[in-house]
């Protein structure tokens, strides 16, 4: 079984903690269809990169709630997780899943077109 360090199990812990708060508690429209997709802590537990995607490519509407909402966030974490020093969070935009998505479509346009391109031979 894999050795995690406290900074990832911390990481895991705050990723879960804010999926909940903004499927629960959060009710700003802008934020609704956010996933939280990573989060990183840095070593000295001060900050933490919170990344999330939102599919309908409103990413800057979803930055704009978050950001709202950081100071809820930050207390209900002070709440369920027990730590000295609770990170200041930062909210940053994960474009992995839509480059994903984007590189999907293209390979699907060359297969098609190289299909294609073998039937008219």
């Amino acid at each position: 079984m894999a050795n995690f360090s406290r900074t990832d199990r911390i990481a895991d812990q705050i990723q879960r903690e804010i999926a909940e708060l903004v499927r629960l508690q959060i009710n700003d429209p802008g934020v609704r269809l956010v996933t939280i997709t990573g989060v990183e802590v840095a070593s000295d537990y001060s900050h933490a990169k919170v990344f999330f995607t939102r599919l309908d490519g409103k990413h800057q509407e979803a930055q704009s709630g978050l950001e709202r909402a950081s100071g809820f966030i930050r207390s209900q974490l002070a709440k369920s997780i027990k730590l000295r020093i609770m990170p200041q969070i930062h909210f940053v935009y994960d474009a992995s899943v839509e480059r994903g998505s984007h590189l999907s479509q293209l390979i699907d346009q060359a297969v098609a077109s190289d299909h294609h391109h073998d039937e008219n031979k």
